[in-house]
């Protein structure tokens, strides 16, 4: 054998072996899916996802339907052919883990993290809520209960929820039509409407579950729309206020806006 035929073939082995390395090295990345969607109207394993006392409840139509993602763990191992694989699926996405897991190296820590995260954001939406229609958590108390479900992004849909069970439209009707959609969105007290990850993973829940319309926060209309489900129509939300007026619009067939 050669010397020139000896060094291409040591050079080759080498690469093969920093192939194999990269192949099998675990990689800093979450792979996610499509996850569970729930009526927030309705009952989730059983239970009424909102239970309110101290006000007359009303009977609702339609469903408001609060969507989520599952990823994997955050001590799972990822490699690189799962990350080129996630590349070129739809219903699949590959995100950073410090993204899906920004607090906690196990999966205890994440899934109490998430837990806080989901109180607040309930304490938050039922602030937001009770605020709106002008009335007192002294007086009108609203529990909230989604089992299996952690995180902040189902809070813009709790607060549009308890509102269509105390109030609907405002005018006897409700605030979905009768019709199924679905959302997603972090909410403040004052009724502002925050960003979240996975929205296009978070439509095709939507879509698979029946959900036609998709209120999504404005700042992600962008990334909505290169990957929106056939057939999904997108409504921008920025505050509590503007779902409200886009839900009761597309209810008299007013001016809705679109992303």
């Amino acid at each position: 054998m050669s010397s020139r035929v000896r060094a291409l073939t040591i050079c080759a082995a080498l690469v093969l072996a920093l192939l194999v390395t990269a192949a099998l090295a675990p990689l800093p990345y979450s792979l996610a899916y499509p996850g569970p969607t729930a009526n927030v109207l309705g009952d989730n394993k059983g239970k009424p996802v909102i239970t309110i006392s101290g006000a007359d409840v009303r009977r609702t139509s339609g469903q408001l339907r609060m969507t989520a993602i599952v990823a994997t763990g955050p001590d799972a191992s990822v490699h690189l052919p799962d990350v080129i694989r996630g590349w070129f699926r739809t219903d699949e996405a590959v995100m950073p883990s410090e993204s899906v897991y920004p607090v906690g190296n196990s999966t205890k820590e994440v899934a109490q993290h998430n837990a806080d995260e989901m109180r607040k954001s309930q304490d938050a939406a039922v602030g937001a809520a009770l605020g709106r229609l002008h009335r007192s958590a002294r007086d009108v108390k609203v529990t909230l209960r989604l089992a299996d479900i952690g995180g902040p992004s189902a809070g813009m849909m709790f607060a549009l929820g308890i509102i269509d069970k105390l109030d609907g439209d405002g005018a006897g009707g409700d605030l979905t039509g009768g019709r199924t959609l679905a959302g997603t969105g972090t909410i403040e007290t004052d009724g502002t409407v925050g960003p979240v990850g996975g929205v296009p993973l978070k439509m095709r829940s939507a879509h698979r579950d029946g959900a036609r319309l998709f209120l999504v926060p404005k700042a992600e209309c962008s990334q909505a729309l290169a990957e929106r489900p056939r057939g999904m129509r997108l409504i921008p939300v920025t505050t509590l206020n503007s779902a409200l007026n886009s839900l009761k619009a597309l209810k008299s067939g007013g001016a809705v806006p679109s992303c």
